[in-house]
């Protein structure tokens, strides 16, 4: 199914739905405006988060295939419960009947036959899923899962089930049995699938927070979240288990596996464990203080969300188009004077009024736009955008973010300054300043009054210390967190993970061709029986497309999280992780993942709302038509593409900052037209880290690009950080960018990562000299030795031979 032919008639249709009472003719004119780059259309009202609501996140676990199968997990619990309880509703029981039978539930997931405990797993899961045919609305459903989950957690089901998953992974004969197949299907992951549903609800359920839980059930949630990060699953976290699977799925060994599932496990598995963006800044803050570092100058989501989006650039045909229509006109040289007043309204550091200045800086964004002045057009300047009222922050007049300056770029100021007016240099000196006029004094003085330390620039001085002096330095002390205990899991396979995560985001990216040495994700996905009516087949194709972007949501999700947290932890755990993800290509394949149309990929209609769980087991479902199909959602944009694309971004942003070979790559690879399609999506977060991504490589692209590109080139100094004396806009030769000295810089934070890597995880290949060693007589004489039998039976003999016959010249022993 092609995402982008679909998603382009959609978005024509919503727009003539969104002007009624308008004439074709008027319509016409509006989509004209339009792509002039007069767009009144709004932002995309999207707040990034962690995850989506709760029931989209419940949603999403299901495909639309495996519907029959609510009712199959509700006759399962139905026989068990009326053999053993009685005819009462589940709902009627109290507490202690509800724990006896959870019990007995569990005890039947220990029987050896595999059918008998296929039919308790099914039991189980009808209760994750909330005991559905006795409610009567969804959130008496979500009410039930809450309940149940917490009981089925505090009887140990969840560890129950891992040991359940772990011999199912292992099932050599079920792997064997799936690779000799032709078409594998939903059937051959039926166990599979039952497990990682009952694992994932639980997960989920547990991970949310309410205000109304009981002191019992929070502190269930802590304790639940210390045993998923802990190496208490064979000796190892859920997740590393989980990154097993993937890996087994990839190399061809396993091709039944659930994907989906497993990656929407790992992921959520992760986010619980190690924590969100919100606990993410929070460590940020709580290490910058332990460091005694000053505090950080913003907080990055907030300033974000008090972003407006920019309107997109005009495409090159929209150019040339305004370029023929402004050769028509006549009336150039006459300029009225309201409309140079109306233009010059638009300097956003005008007003007084900082009410005002918002809009001004509303309308400024604007500036993105490849439009003719307003004094070159016959029309009148559109009236402002009205925007709901959202969370902003009033900063001061001016930009958005607090410039930032490195220690070495206050070393490049001073050294230049030094070459040009005294002739001679000092080295790392950033102090003196002797004979150098009053003007580089002031600008010395800001640099400095601008400067940021980050947390990894202390992590390196600090592993540079242990690698010099690795006896004096002393012992390093490492938090056993869960991100450190993660990255010691996943430490020896970490390149494998990386590769495999890779792959299956290349198979399931909407501009990959189907090729038959590519991987099957959609073995949890596809029916036993092909469909045989054209319903059928939409059904099957929306329900493969809804499948994929679920895939390529977990993956970035997944990359993103442990980017980050690894960055806080340690930089060189970021960098390891970062440079395997370079190695297998992840630059390239990002890049074409954006060479679609992105705006389709974003307004996707790959969902059937009434098929979503839990609406489809409370409501009678309606007969479904192709035109109802065809139709999807009434959402202004689909949240899990928007996410994704986001996350793809920021995870090309951490892959390339400040790594010139890297932003190289960028260029060869001619992501500047690519990125800049991307700027068409009206969502300021998206903008903002597609124009970071634009700015690292201005340079590279010429005066013509540049030329041609002012409005991007003035939205990136609108909206990105300022670094004081960078001149990323001018092209000028950069010291640190030499084309020679890629390879060099890419193998020396290699040598720098393995160094780190063998000093604190490798203890056999520590150097012999550096080891501590006992001198001690006392203690050496003391040491228990277990000497063998035969040993001890002939320790006369071996007295007289070896010590009272052999003379001893003393002589030579005190020399």
């Amino acid at each position: 199914m092609d995402v982008g032919g679909n998603g382009g008639g959609l978005i024509v249709n919503k727009q003539r739905a969104m002007i009624p009472n308008k004439s074709r003719g008027e319509f016409v004119r509006n989509q004209r405006k339009d792509s002039e780059g007069f767009s009144e259309s709004p932002d995309l009202e999207f707040e990034y988060a962690d995850t989506d609501k709760w029931s989209a996140e419940l949603s999403e676990l299901y495909s639309y295939t495996e519907g029959p199968e609510f009712l199959l997990n509700r006759k399962c619990f139905e026989e068990e419960f009326r053999t053993h309880v009685s005819d009462k509703k589940w709902t009627e029981l109290d507490m202690a009947q509800h724990r006896a039978h959870a019990m007995r539930l569990l005890d039947g997931l220990e029987v050896i036959t595999r059918e008998k405990r296929l039919k308790v797993s099914r039991a189980i899961l009808y209760m994750v899923q909330g005991t559905f045919a006795e409610c009567s609305s969804e959130a008496e459903v979500q009410h039930w899962m809450r309940y149940n989950i917490f009981l089925l957690l505090d009887v140990g089901t969840f560890t129950a089930l891992v040991e359940l998953l772990n011999m199912e992974v292992d099932n050599s004969a079920a792997c064997s049995s799936a690779v000799r197949k032709p078409a594998i299907s939903l059937a051959d992951s039926t166990d599979l699938r039952v497990l990682l549903n009952i694992m994932y609800l639980m997960v989920v359920t547990i991970q949310l927070e309410d205000p109304a839980d009981s002191a019992e059930w929070r502190a269930s949630r802590e304790t639940f979240k210390t045993e998923l990060g802990s190496p208490l699953y064979n000796n190892e976290p859920i997740s590393v288990m989980l990154f097993g699977m993937v890996t087994k799925f990839c190399s061809g060994h396993a091709p039944h596996f659930p994907m989906k599932k497993v990656l929407m496990l790992l992921w959520k598995s992760i986010l619980f464990t190690l924590g969100g963006f919100e606990q993410l800044q929070n460590i940020k803050v709580r290490k910058r203080e332990e460091l005694r570092l000053p505090p950080l100058p913003e907080d990055s989501i907030r300033v974000i969300r008090s972003m407006r989006a920019a309107s997109p650039p005009a495409s090159a045909s929209d150019l040339i188009e305004q370029q023929q229509k402004r050769a028509r006109r006549e009336h150039k040289s006459l300029i009225k004077q309201d409309n140079l007043d109306a233009f010059n309204e638009k300097d956003p550091y005008k007003s007084d009024d900082p009410r005002e200045d918002e809009d001004d800086n509303d309308d400024n964004d604007n500036s993105m736009e490849a439009e003719p002045f307003p004094m070159e057009r016959d029309e009148v300047m559109p009236p402002p955008i009205l925007h709901p009222p959202s969370e902003r922050v009033n900063f001061p007049k001016g930009l958005p973010w607090a410039p930032k300056v490195r220690e070495k770029d206050i070393e490049h100021f001073l050294e230049s300054s030094r070459s040009k007016f005294i002739g001679y240099t000092l080295g790392n000196d950033t102090d003196t300043v002797v004979g150098l006029p009053r003007p580089i004094h002031e600008s010395i003085r800001t640099l400095k009054q601008h400067k940021y330390i980050s947390i990894a620039e202390i992590q390196i001085a600090k592993e540079d210390e242990f690698q010099k002096t690795p006896l004096s330095g002393g012992e390093e002390d490492v938090e056993m967190c869960s991100t450190e205990l993660l990255y010691q899991g996943i430490l020896p396979s970490l390149p494998q993970y990386m590769i495999a995560l890779l792959k299956i985001l290349l198979a399931a990216a909407p501009t990959s061709k189907a090729k038959t040495d590519s991987i099957n994700i959609l073995a949890d996905v596809l029916p036993e029986e092909m469909p045989t009516t054209v319903l059928q087949s939409m059904k099957l194709g929306v329900d493969v497309n809804r499948h994929k972007e679920i895939i390529v949501k977990a993956i970035s999700a997944i990359l993103l999280l442990l980017l980050k947290h690894f960055k806080l932890n340690h930089v060189y755990q970021f960098e390891y992780m970062a440079q395997h993800l370079v190695f297998a290509n992840c630059i390239p394949l990002i890049l074409k993942f954006f060479n679609q149309n992105i705006i389709s990929y974003i307004t996707a209609k790959n969902s059937i709302s009434v098929l979503d769980f839990p609406y489809c087991v409370v409501h009678e479902l309606p007969e479904l038509t192709a035109e109802s199909l065809e139709a999807g959602d009434n959402n202004q944009f689909c949240w899990r593409n928007l996410f994704s694309c986001i996350n793809l971004l920021r995870i090309l942003n951490k892959l390339t900052k400040w790594k010139h070979s890297r932003t190289m790559m960028l260029v060869v690879f001619k992501s500047a037209p690519i990125l800049k399609r991307a700027l068409k999506v009206k969502q300021a977060m998206m903008q903002l880290y597609v124009l970071k991504l634009l700015k690292v490589q201005t340079k590279y692209l010429g005066r013509q690009w540049r030329k041609s590109n002012m409005k991007t080139m003035s939205a990136i100094y609108q909206k990105v950080r300022h670094r004081l004396n960078d001149d990323w806009a001018y092209g000028n030769a950069d010291l640190d960018a030499r084309p020679w000295d890629f390879q060099a810089e890419e193998c020396a934070l290699r040598a720098n990562i393995e160094r780190f890597n063998s000093r604190r995880y490798d203890n056999n290949q520590r150097n012999p000299d550096f080891l501590p060693v006992d001198n001690c007589l006392q203690s050496v004489l003391g040491q228990s030795v277990d000497l063998p039998e035969d040993f001890q039976m002939n320790y006369d003999l071996w007295l007289e031979r070896e010590v009272f016959s052999k003379p001893i010249s003393w002589e030579e022993l005190l020399q």
